[in-house]
């Protein structure tokens, strides 16, 4: 092929995605994935396909019912590819083929993950992989001393893998019934688990080989732990601050609007209710793991809900949303224009104008795909505006959560919802290549100053 025929990155990664999404399709159609042996409509498998590569977790028939073993576990494969991403996969494959990697390899899985190209890109890929199985395995086993007992040895155990590389891939897909976690959820055991790997897959493989490599250096030098976090980089120390907030803000706000609702925390006691605030916390921020009924939520949760799932997770992890470091620099902007401050300064560190732009745009444009979509969605049948807003959200948001309304969803419904899931995915990570690869020639003109009134 010649050099205006290749693939340039920001095209590769969502060509990646459907071609994964729409072979897992294919695959789980066939008589052998499904629980009765008879084959499963296209639309169905299409939807199942893209809510596990975009690691969503809305579904349109029950995982642990409807799949047979081969289906879950192909549908659990796709969960792992989804949520390590499909270009690191192909890199792993290519490694263990003993295929070389060229300039362009280097350049897409870069931008791909989004890291700095003074990173060794090989040495990370390989690293969050090792570190990826090792979480996952850990996870497994402690879910095994609670779900074997109840489930017996061989489905405790299958469901145990499944749970752990469901909830650390923030994908919220799970065998162990048809209710999610809402069985489980006076279990701290298993929702206290839950809730880390879901943060731990969330938090961004950068922000995990920081703190190790942190860690490992101050125990080596004898370091106090406060030198230690002097070492972390800006954005990891970010990243950790923002999830706090999240976390603790979104609990206080979900304890305050449920805590009477007899509908789900209401008849619970009080340390039951505060578990599963933090719990709703943490999941509504990409997981879709529930342990309370979304459709019984006031209307306050709601819109709690839809704005945590429009953040999201933290950057190069396994989460989606726009990002909380994203959403962090949209509003320092406002902040430093309404403060009259030149620049915008994080941990002494000044955060550049091509950042801050392209952090308003990928807002803007999550934004105007979820608008669309609800709108859409609100015209193929009576669903009211709150049902469709979270459903719609959520598939943007790639979390999970749904009051309900997704096995009922017309074809058209389906579709759009598939959409939506496809472009939260991908949308963030395609956008941001798409606002940095600026080598067009009008950008270097330089135009006179217009006069605009604004606000």
């Amino acid at each position: 092929m010649n050099k205006n025929q290749r693939i340039k990155p920001i095209h590769f990664i969502p060509i990646s995605f459907m071609v994964v999404i729409i072979v897992g399709a294919i695959l789980l159609t066939l008589p052998f994935s499904s629980a009765t042996f008879e084959e499963t409509d296209f639309v169905t498998a299409l939807f199942t396909s893209t809510t596990s590569v975009c690691v969503t977790g809305l579904v349109v028939v029950d995982t642990f019912a409807h799949w047979s073993f081969v289906g879950q576990i192909i549908i659990m494969l796709l969960i792992q590819i989804g949520g390590l991403g499909v270009v690191t996969v192909g890199a792993i494959v290519m490694y263990f083929a003993k295929m070389k990697f060229s300039l362009g390899n280097m350049i897409i899985l870069e931008d791909s993950l989004n890291v700095d190209r003074k990173r060794e890109v090989g040495t990370f890929i390989f690293r969050v992989v090792r570190g990826v199985f090792i979480v996952e395995g850990i996870g497994a086993l402690i879910y095994c001393t609670e779900l074997i007992p109840r489930l017996g040895f061989f489905e405790g155990l299958w469901a145990s893998i499944f749970q752990s590389v469901s909830a650390f891939c923030n994908a919220g897909m799970d065998v162990i019934g048809p209710n999610s976690m809402i069985d489980f959820n006076s279990s701290p055991l298993l929702m206290i688990v839950t809730m880390v790997l879901i943060v731990l897959g969330g938090i961004g493989f950068v922000v995990w080989i920081d703190v190790l490599d942190a860690v490992k250096e101050g125990i080596q030098k004898r370091f106090t732990i406060r030198n230690i976090i002097r070492r972390l980089s800006e954005h990891t120390k970010l990243v950790v601050v923002l999830t706090l907030a999240l976390i603790v803000g979104g609990a206080i706000c979900f304890f305050i609007a449920e805590y009477n609702n007899s509908g789900t925390m209401g008849n619970m006691d009080l340390g039951t209710k505060i578990l599963n605030s933090f719990f709703q916390s943490v999941t509504l921020r990409t997981a879709g793991f529930v342990s309370v009924p979304q459709d019984k939520l006031t209307e306050a949760s709601c819109l709690i809900g839809c704005i945590l799932m429009f953040i999201g997770g933290s950057p190069v992890g396994t989460a989606g949303g726009v990002k909380t470091v994203t959403a962090f620099l949209v509003v320092m902007n406002a902040i430093c224009y309404i403060t009259r401050r030149n620049e915008s300064v994080i941990y002494k560190r000044k955060v550049t104008s091509d950042r801050m732009r392209k952090a308003a745009a990928i807002v803007l444009v999550n934004i105007s795909i979820a608008m669309v979509m609800t709108i859409l969605l609100l015209t193929t049948g009576d669903i009211s505006l709150t049902d469709a807003s979270y459903e719609v959200f959520s598939a943007v948001g790639t979390v999970g959560v749904s009051r309900g309304l997704t096995p009922n969803l017309s074809v058209v419904g389906r579709l759009i919802i598939i959409l939506s899931m496809f472009l939260g995915r991908i949308g963030p990570i395609s956008m941001a290549i798409f606002f940095t690869s600026g080598n067009d020639e009008s950008s270097k003109i330089s135009h006179g100053e217009g006069n605009f009134y604004v606000g």
